[in-house]
């Protein structure tokens, strides 16, 4: 039977190399993981942030509703005065939104924060305006994904789902 001439045994690489390429793995893997921390602190940190304002927005059962006309914009915070849509909360002289929810000379639907005088719009406008932080959030965490961890397509989608959320909530107001 004739020798080949390829070389049938694997080659003994020093222990050294060996070390070293276990390290360089164990950096890889370690990249990876805090990258994964980190864009799931992000994407934390977006639902906590929208969860404050969308609570009022989304689980308006039970709550004060009613109607607010907007009419004075200064700062961040838009004034008005408002009056509930049903008899079991009374009208309140000044009642404040955040600017971007609605312009001047504009009656929106709100719902009024218990024992405050902030007020949260309703309906699909105000539930789109309160995720806002969280597509903010969606959109940095696909940098991170993306970068850190080379998860190229998961990165995309996460990218996309923000963005589209932040051109909704654009539309909708």
């Amino acid at each position: 039977m004739p020798r080949s001439s390829t070389r049938t045994r694997p080659v003994r690489r020093s222990r050294t190399r060996r070390v070293g390429e276990s390290a360089y793995g164990a950096l890889l893997v370690a990249r990876v993981g805090l990258m994964g921390l980190l864009a799931a602190l992000l994407l934390v940190a977006g639902v906590w942030t929208s969860w404050q304002t969308a609570q009022y927005a989304m689980l308006v059962k039970g709550r004060s509703r009613g109607m607010m006309t907007v009419s004075a914009c200064a700062g961040e915070r838009c004034t008005g005065p408002y009056a509930p849509s049903s008899g079991d909360a009374g009208r309140l002289a000044k009642v404040s939104i955040a600017e971007g929810a609605a312009d001047k000379g504009t009656r929106v639907e709100v719902t009024v924060k218990p024992g405050t005088t902030h007020a949260v719009r309703t309906g699909a406008a105000g539930i789109l305006h309160a995720w806002v932080p969280f597509a903010g959030s969606l959109l940095l965490a696909a940098l991170v994904v993306a970068g850190g961890m080379r998860l190229r397509r998961t990165a995309w989608v996460m990218g996309l789902l923000g963005a589209v959320l932040l051109g909704a909530a654009f539309a909708a107001l």
